[in-house]
């Protein structure tokens, strides 16, 4: 059995809800901490599903502190250079270049989203923690001393502490906001692919996708945008099509579709978008983005119930943060736990958590949404003039983060605010972690006018290698 490290042990019993990537990273950090931790699954069995995610450095920092997964990820990861950007009609507007952004925050990685859970799911089983498969979640609970989960077959778990990381569904969320809410469409969905390779570069105007290395192309038009990559030196084709959709979501946001529904919202794009979807098998993933209100707190009244990642916080795709947040979560959590001496002071530390996470994770949010907007009612004539308004909003508070040393060097601090406001109330907690540079490359605060500090702006050699092209 491998081992990632040998810690002390803290005494503290947790249970994390979800083998997401969320619940993953908690249950391995927690193990790495000391504590003692029991993951529960409601799937029998681990599929390889999905597509196409993206971690960026600051979550793949942490893959590199467990022991092999940066080593098995790497082989499976797009490494294209830059990200090109079109009109829908196949006009270049600009090129993204990576090299700065690796030089100055560290690696990233992007690919499938199965097959990287595979090597995060079973780093976790090597190292020893514990994981209960077909084991459904129907409700929590807690008092004073304990908290729990009531499984399907009525039986009860107890622990310390429960991390509900089982999506934007979790049973936890009752317990926590004190009701039932219902998931909200976004307004969009995503039809998403993952397929052979092997006709793209049959193709003569589409073959370049596979040759000289992995390659990354955004076309944007009005209220759509279509991403496709090629990966793994041109073995693999992977594409997203975000679009207007107000479809109910009651019951259920994933499903399938039909090709020709994509051909319907990319009529008249670029031909090479059209040969693109004649090489995509059918169906598609039909993806409906669900939306929640930013919820006035992540954890129970008796803290000793925490949501995190899309639990708590679920994120726009265009983000590309969604994942990130969610380990940066995890390892947090983790860190409060340890850093609070033992269990009878986790609510300590879960409240601690949520006021070190809670600004952050809606300032990472907003981003976003920024991207989304400025893609999706985008003036392309105004685009050529200053091409660089286009690119992806990539700054230091975001992507330099190390969320692990983060929540070591201010677990003290916040907790000395708590003890005096109790806890109850991290309102003037969480003041204490609004990022610095919040604002990012463009304001979303409404005040448009504002310049930019320099804390705000990409360092000067990412901001020089991520130049402009225009063809």
């Amino acid at each position: 059995m491998v081992e990632s490290q040998n810690p002390a042990k803290t005494g503290i019993k947790v249970i994390v809800v979800g083998t997401g990537f969320a619940g993953l990273t908690a249950a391995i950090e927690c193990h790495r901490k000391g504590h003692d931790v029991l993951v529960l699954e409601k799937f029998p069995e681990l599929k390889l599903l999905g597509d196409i995610i993206s971690f960026g450095p600051n979550s793949s920092r942490l893959f590199g502190r467990w022991p092999g997964v940066a080593e098995k990820l790497e082989p499976l990861s797009m490494r294209a250079d830059a990200i090109t950007l079109k009109s829908w009609k196949g006009e270049t507007v600009f090129t993204q270049y990576w090299e700065g952004e690796d030089k100055e925050f560290g690696i990233r990685y992007d690919g499938h989203r199965g097959e990287f859970h595979e090597i995060v799911y079973n780093h976790a089983i090597e190292i020893g923690v514990e994981i209960r498969l077909g084991a459904r979640v129907e409700d929590y609970f807690e008092d004073d001393k304990q908290a729990g989960v009531i499984l399907q077959n009525n039986e009860r778990i107890t622990a310390d502490v429960v991390i509900a990381a089982e999506g934007v569904r979790s049973k936890g969320r009752k317990i926590v906001l004190g009701f039932e809410d219902a998931p909200k469409p976004s307004g969009y969905a995503v039809y998403r692919s993952w397929f052979s390779a092997e006709e793209i570069a049959k193709d003569p105007d589409t073959k370049h996708f596979t040759e000289g290395g992995d390659q990354h192309v955004a076309w944007l038009g009005p209220d759509v945008h279509f991403i496709a990559a090629c990966m793994k030196n041109g073995k693999d084709f992977s594409w997203v099509c975000t679009h207007k959709d107000e479809a109910d979501i009651e019951e259920s946001w994933q499903l399938e579709a039909p090709l020709e529904d994509a051909r319907k919202v990319l009529e008249g794009w670029d031909p090479i978008v059209q040969k693109i979807l004649d090489k995509t098998p059918s169906p598609l993933i039909d993806w409906k983005l669900v939306y929640r209100d930013p919820l006035p707190t992540w954890i129970s009244k008796g803290r000793r119930i925490a949501l995190i990642g899309d639990s708590a916080h679920p994120f726009l795709p265009t983000s590309i943060q969604g994942a990130s947040q969610a380990m940066e979560d995890g390892v947090t959590i983790a860190v409060c736990l340890r850093e609070s001496g033992g269990p009878d002071k986790v609510q300590e530390a879960v409240a601690a958590f949520e006021a070190i996470r809670y600004e952050r994770v809606k300032s990472a949010q907003k981003t976003g949404e920024q991207t989304r907007d400025i893609w999706h009612k985008a003036d392309f004539e105004a685009a050529k003039k200053n091409p660089e308004s286009m690119r992806l909003r990539r700054e230091a508070w975001l992507l330099g983060f190390d969320a692990e040393k983060y929540a070591e060097e201010n677990y003290a601090r916040t907790v000395e605010v708590l003890r005096r406001t109790g806890l109850q109330d991290t309102s003037e907690a969480r003041k204490l972690h609004v990022p610095e540079a919040r604002f990012g490359y463009l304001e979303y605060d409404g005040d448009e006018k504002r310049p930019a500090t320099a804390a705000e702006k990409v360092s000067a050699e990412a901001h020089a290698v991520n130049g402009t092209v225009i063809s």
